[in-house]
């Protein structure tokens, strides 16, 4: 698939932006103050705003982008961008309760909380409900999104936060490697679901296989459309090796060592602000991969399948 930018961005930026939402309407100890109530639930409306914005570059027509939530009963996308707009609301209402009031309303922000998860699990399913992309198909993409959304938002509110145990730190090195196990055990799976290994081939996209081997001769147009610019990419394995590094050691070596240092060591939390930036960095990453690797059965069309 084609690792577009404005679709790597709104789901790195999105999932980072409801995690911390999540965070914040579950009770997660933070300053007082007006000047508290307005920045921070700005930060973090400001990152799944941004996002879910950046989606919209990604359309064909974007003025258009209102239809998208009409077909709710049976699109991932429409339900995501309903549950969205639901979530903001609240939140909104929930800041704006904290900003007059200084009161934190719980009821108000586990909805908010429940809300904004459910917004990332609509998101992931965008991708997870494609029989199309064996390398998605799998309840292990919603719950890597989900664990690496919750990462991001705890290791904000706690960067940011008024907690002095350094048990949260803690929770946070445990965040941190939950969501790259889950991510660990979605690239093992990966290696072995291919579109081959799924039961997809030439011969079964074209129908033809009890002729024999199907093989491209030549392509039907001798240069680009639709489907071989989106949902048509090739990466290099060691390219691929390469990228997973670096996404490795900005997503999960560097935060893991910042959150264990605050940890051990009852370092300043805002060196969790760090490990936070870090791994949004190791995220943009991880996501380019999660496009560029993914095989889609229309590629059996163009000469692909046979790995």
């Amino acid at each position: 698939m084609h690792p577009a930018i404005s679709v790597i961005f709104f789901t790195v930026t999105s999932g980072a932006g409801f995690g911390f939402m999540a965070m914040i309407g579950a009770g997660a100890p933070l300053p007082q103050g007006l000047a508290a109530a307005f920045f921070i639930p700005l930060l973090a409306g400001g990152l799944a705003v941004a996002g879910l914005v950046s989606s919209t570059f990604h359309l064909g027509h974007p003025e258009r982008a209102l239809k998208a939530f009409s077909q709710w009963r049976s699109s991932w996308l429409s339900r995501e961008g309903v549950m969205a707009v639901v979530t903001l609301c609240l939140f909104g209402l929930y800041t704006l309760i904290w900003m007059t009031t200084g009161v934190r309303v719980l009821w108000l922000g586990l909805i908010v909380a429940v809300g904004s998860l459910l917004t990332v699990y609509t998101t992931a399913m965008i991708y997870a409900q494609l029989k199309t992309v064996p390398h998605w198909h799998t309840v292990l993409t919603p719950l890597c999104y989900l664990g690496f959304s919750l990462a991001c938002g705890h290791l904000l509110a706690t960067g940011l936060g008024t907690s002095d145990n350094p048990g949260t730190a803690g929770m946070a090195v445990f965040a941190i490697a939950a969501a790259w196990a889950l991510k660990l055990a979605w690239w093992n799976r990966a290696a072995v679901t291919t579109l081959a290994a799924s039961g997809s081939t030439p011969e079964t996209a074209t129908g033809l296989g009890a002729v024999g081997k199907v093989r491209l001769l030549e392509r039907p147009h001798t240069g680009e459309n639709y489907l071989t610019r989106e949902m048509v990419h090739v990466v290099g394995r060691k390219h691929a090796a390469r990228l997973r590094r670096i996404a490795v050691l900005l997503g999960a070596a560097v935060p893991l060592v910042l959150a264990l240092a605050v940890w051990a060591f009852a370092l300043s939390p805002l060196w969790l602000v760090l490990a936070f930036a870090a791994m949004l960095a190791g995220l943009f990453v991880e996501r380019w991969l999660f496009f560029a690797e993914a095989e889609h059965a229309v590629s059996l069309y163009y000469g692909g399948g046979r790995s």
